[in-house]
């Protein structure tokens, strides 16, 4: 299964959508497309510079989250492997194929449009530089390596170690515009004690992490954790993601 790009879906509530693209817009430094969809919940956050590889949806259920759309030349076929790696389907629909991993982490199979393009990352005015180039998998404990060898082998990307130990990195295909890094929870239940699922934040590489927070602060999100590395965020909703010290162009 030959995987041709791959795009990051942030899935945000009806009464958030606006506020929520206004922000994700603005961070990343990127236009919107016009809405599409039956009911005109789905839109595009385009780059200055090449393809697309942020996207986003209005749902009417739920609190959102993020999820991850495979682009394929076959969703059909690349959907038998799939399964046989362990995916289970979960909706059928004539565009797309909605997929859960062992773990619960939602996907899509979709068609490839073209050959996509990756984007380069955005030089702000106090000479930083970022992209939101990663999407980190948060994992159960007791499903973490199950998990990693599944992302590894549908997306036949070896697997190399993160900065910590709970962190698990696919090393990268320099032509697609995301990275796919996995980390094992702490624990395996939620605060109401019910077994927890795989989810997903997105990461944004930067090379200046403290001018990149003090960015975000001043579009109304909030600092968590602050980490050596990176520090955790949660943007005005309280949605989280990670601002790293990462290259930017090179994702390591």
């Amino acid at each position: 299964m030959q995987i041709r790009w791959l795009t990051a879906y942030l899935d945000f509530a009806a009464a958030q959508f606006g506020t929520e693209v206004t922000y994700w817009r603005a961070i990343t430094g990127s236009t919107v497309s016009p809405p599409r969809g039956p009911h005109r919940e789905f839109a595009t956050l385009e780059p200055f510079t090449g393809d697309s590889h942020l996207r986003v949806q209005r749902i009417e259920e739920g609190p959102g989250g993020v999820h991850l759309d495979i682009h394929l030349d076959d969703p059909r076929r690349a959907a038998v492997e799939v399964t046989e790696l362990g995916g289970s389907l979960v909706a059928d629909h004539p565009t797309h194929l909605v997929y859960e991993s062992p773990a619960g982490m939602r996907f899509c199979l979709v068609p490839v449009h073209g050959t996509p393009r990756r984007s380069g990352p955005i030089r702000w005015p106090e000479d930083t530089i970022s992209i939101i180039d990663q999407i980190c998998i948060d994992v159960p404990p007791t499903m973490f390596d199950r998990e990693v060898t599944f992302w590894s082998l549908l997306t036949g990307r070896p697997t190399r170690p993160g900065s910590r130990p709970e962190l698990i990195g696919l090393r990268r295909d320099r032509a697609l515009g995301l990275g796919i890094l996995l980390q094992r929870l702490d624990s395996g239940t939620g605060d109401d004690g019910f077994p927890v699922r795989a989810s997903a934040h997105l990461d944004l590489a930067t090379t200046s992490v403290v001018d990149e927070v003090g960015r975000h602060e001043g579009w109304g999100a909030t600092v968590v954790t602050r980490f050596a590395h990176w520090t955790v965020m949660a943007d005005p909703v309280g949605r989280r993601y990670c601002i790293t010290d990462r290259n930017p162009r090179t994702g390591q």
